[in-house]
């Protein structure tokens, strides 16, 4: 039986944000996050605007970039949302383009380790928002525990993937402080990871 998703929105000709090469970027509905200053509100939203696709579906209408893909090493991003609840759609889309587009989920990995074994042999590339390594900070910014993460992220860095994840580790006004991320970044280096994406969080409204 085909399966079928709700995305927020697609993103066509993406370079440098969302992965290798030219990229699109699918952003799948639903999280299991509560975000403060969320950047995809829309995402967790029951009213939201969507669009639902079968992978076929899907496929047909991202694949006229295919030759911008290939060219550049590019391919689809799944982001959302959170892509790592959609493991059996994600299966069935790598199974419709091949093997020659990259695909790369963005995720916070704060999901059931049985959501990423189940996409392991149909993801190229991860890139990781960890938020912050701190158990307090990142409950109180996130409203859930980070310990799921933390032990995913481990798994994939076990499995050799190390050099395929980049973790995003933002400076958040009045959660966390230059100090915090400094320690989540030593963190992650003795786990393995080196490639990490360190930048301050602009909120646009101080009243949320």
């Amino acid at each position: 039986m085909a399966k079928s998703a709700s995305f927020i929105g697609i993103g066509r000709n993406r370079m440098a944000t969302d992965g290798v090469g030219v990229t699109t970027l699918a952003a799948f509905w639903g999280c299991p996050l509560s975000c403060r200053y969320c950047l995809n509100p829309q995402s967790l939203t029951e009213t939201a605007a969507v669009r639902v696709y079968t992978a076929e579906a899907l496929y047909n209408l991202v694949k006229i970039d295919e030759l911008y893909f290939l060219a550049t090493g590019g391919g689809i991003t799944f982001g959302g949302g959170e892509p790592c609840l959609y493991p059996d759609f994600i299966q069935e889309f790598r199974t419709l383009c091949g093997t020659a587009w990259n695909i790369t989920i963005e995720t916070s990995l704060n999901v059931p380790l049985e959501k990423v074994k189940a996409l392991y042999s149909a993801v190229d590339c991860y890139i990781v928002d960890i938020k912050d390594i701190n158990q307090k900070i990142y409950k109180s910014y996130t409203g859930k525990d980070n310990r799921l993460p933390i032990a995913n992220l481990k798994w994939l860095i076990e499995q050799g993937k190390a050099d395929k994840i980049r973790v995003r580790i933002p400076l958040i006004p009045n959660f966390n402080t230059e100090a915090d991320n400094k320690r989540t970044i030593s963190a992650l280096n003795e786990l393995g990871i080196t490639e990490i994406e360190n930048f301050t969080y602009i909120i646009k409204d101080e009243t949320l």
